[in-house]
């Protein structure tokens, strides 16, 4: 990967890891299911209007919307309202590196090394850890569950968002937020209520709003246009890994903004996957280097 490119992947993920703090302080101060919603109808409008559809099929559109913003952030929103740290919330999403990784061989036909099976396998251990000192009850269990589910679909945007070939990544990142729109209002209605709803449209929290406008523009039109972009000159399996160091801007703002506390099993949970994901990219370059020696 070149040096610029790298250093897009590295600003894109500080901007995702803060996005954190976002989501949390956003989701108390507003219906989470409603302010996602938001999200995305300010991520689309009013950039269709003046940016050209992509050249990819609506299906690929419609199905990337769905499963990176109906899907994956309802669920993240949600688990982290109800109770999953912000730090740690930030850390089991990038067990989409390991979907993804799984995904791209199956559907790509991207083939893992051993090592990066092997830094699979670790990161599968801490997640394990982690979920295991989660199981004391439903309450802990359950956001940890929903996180990992995020996870998952972020993965098959990925694998959608690599199969559409050269885009334009704002117009990308525009268009597909139309299809999450419908989706997340009918779940806020439902969930929320219209009462919650009109209260939030009524009366909006400052902190909402400022979350609400962190997360189109940073997050989302720049952090997703980035990640679109490198994702159409770069396998997904390169591109991927790097949001390894998403949970260390998220982790870190979590206990330094919102004074959160991770047990001591987390902390190890969290220690294996951060090497199994570090396997995973660093791996494959360090078994080359040692080959040619």
């Amino acid at each position: 990967m070149r040096f610029p490119h790298i250093l897009l992947a590295l600003m894109l993920t500080a901007l995702w890891g803060a996005n954190f703090i976002g989501i949390k302080l956003g989701g108390q101060a507003a219906p989470p299911l409603f302010l996602v919603t938001m999200r995305y109808v300010f991520t689309a409008l009013p950039l269709v209007f003046f940016l050209p559809r992509p050249r990819a099929p609506w299906r690929t559109l419609i199905l990337y919307g769905v499963a990176m913003g109906a899907i994956q952030f309802a669920l993240l929103f949600i688990a982290i309202r109800n109770g999953m740290p912000a730090g740690l919330a930030s850390l089991v999403m990038q067990s989409q590196v390991i979907f993804t990784m799984a995904l791209a061989a199956v559907f790509l036909g991207e083939r893992p090394s051993p090592v990066q099976i092997a830094g699979a396998a670790v990161a599968l251990a801490g997640l394990g850890v982690i979920g295991a000192g989660r199981m004391e009850g439903a309450a802990a269990l359950i956001p940890f569950l929903m996180c990992l589910a995020g996870a998952f679909s972020w993965s098959v945007g990925n694998i959608l968002n690599a199969g559409a070939g050269k885009v334009d990544p704002l117009a990308f990142t525009a268009w597909t937020a139309l299809s999450p729109i419908p989706i997340l209002f009918v779940l806020s209605l439902f969930f929320e209520g219209p009462q919650a709803m009109a209260a939030a449209l009524a009366q909006p929290s400052p902190v909402a709003l400022a979350a609400l406008a962190y997360m189109v523009v940073g997050s989302t039109l720049i952090g997703n246009s980035a990640w679109s972009y490198l994702l159409t000159i770069y396998p997904a399996g390169v591109v991927a890994p790097f949001s390894l160091l998403v949970p260390v801007f998220g982790m870190a703002a979590g206990v330094f903004a919102l004074g959160e506390r991770i047990s001591a099993q987390e902390a190890w949970g969290g220690a294996l996957v951060a090497a199994g994901l570090a396997l995973n990219v660093l791996g494959p370059r360090l078994a080359a280097r040692l080959a040619r020696r």
